[in-house]
């Protein structure tokens, strides 16, 4: 028998990896019906569908690496990177899919929930004051109108495959849906600023991309995230991890 490796696991969700299967684990069948959706739809490279029975999803693994994780070193070419980016404009360009996703919360209860959160980090003390006000101060510009697109809403560099040169998967599409694209592009950058130039120039010179709003949403994404980070086991404040992309900012 395959030994099963415990990819990710917490209380809302676990991925197992089974030889050259993932079985994926989800409470909610509303995101498991996303994924299974959004992968359909997506004119991009993703896993093999090989049955869904819920509360689990089997898929087949991709060929290739992932160009890295938060926290460690990145990894693959200038091309790959560059070449990450020239995928997630043909996603963005594709026909919008029926649902929002993570990246289309609706702005105001975005709002709200932001600043919620950074009262909670100070009040409880897991941040400084300074820090949490002056990325909220930055987090500002990413709460402006959009045009929708069709976003992955979790694009991870760990969510993205590459052999070579070539991306050959993009996994994990539970959250996917229309949103705000410089939200994907911020999310796939996250703590590991010296590729965003490549992969906005894989992405394309052809689009007004406002680096200003990417760097916004480094700054609100890892503001909503850290205690909950901490609450489930992980660590934001790892080097390279959220709480120093928080840092950068000052």
């Amino acid at each position: 028998m395959d030994e099963v490796e415990v990819v990710v696991a917490h209380s809302e969700r676990a991925t197992l990896r089974v030889g050259d299967v993932f079985l994926k684990v989800d409470a909610d069948q509303a995101r498991l019906d996303a994924e299974v959706e959004a992968m359909a739809l997506a004119p991009v490279p993703t896993p093999r569908i090989l049955w869904c029975k819920p509360p689990v999803l089997a898929i087949a693994a991709l060929p290739g690496t992932t160009l890295g994780r938060l926290g460690g070193p990145s990894t693959g070419t200038p091309t790959a990177w560059a070449a990450a980016g020239a995928a997630i404009r043909t996603l963005h360009e594709a026909p919008l899919p029926p649902r929002p996703g993570q990246a289309g919360r609706d702005t105001a209860v975005l709002t709200a929930a932001l600043d919620d959160e950074c009262e909670a980090l100070v009040t409880s003390g897991v941040l400084p004051a300074d820090l949490v006000t002056r990325n909220r101060q930055v987090a500002e510009a990413a709460l402006r109108p959009w045009t929708p697109a069709f976003t992955h809403g979790d694009l991870q560099i760990a969510h993205v495959f590459v052999d070579g040169d070539e991306v050959t998967g993009i996994i994990d599409w539970s959250e996917a849906g229309q949103g705000d694209p410089l939200y994907d592009l911020a999310t796939f950058t996250l703590g590991h600023e010296e590729h965003l130039d490549g992969v906005l120039a894989g992405y394309g010179t052809d689009v007004d991309v406002d680096v200003d709003v990417i760097h916004a949403w480094w700054s609100l994404r890892s503001l909503l995230i850290v205690r909950w980070l901490n609450e489930h086991g992980f660590d934001p404040f790892a080097p390279g991890c959220e709480v120093d992309v928080l840092k950068a900012r000052m």
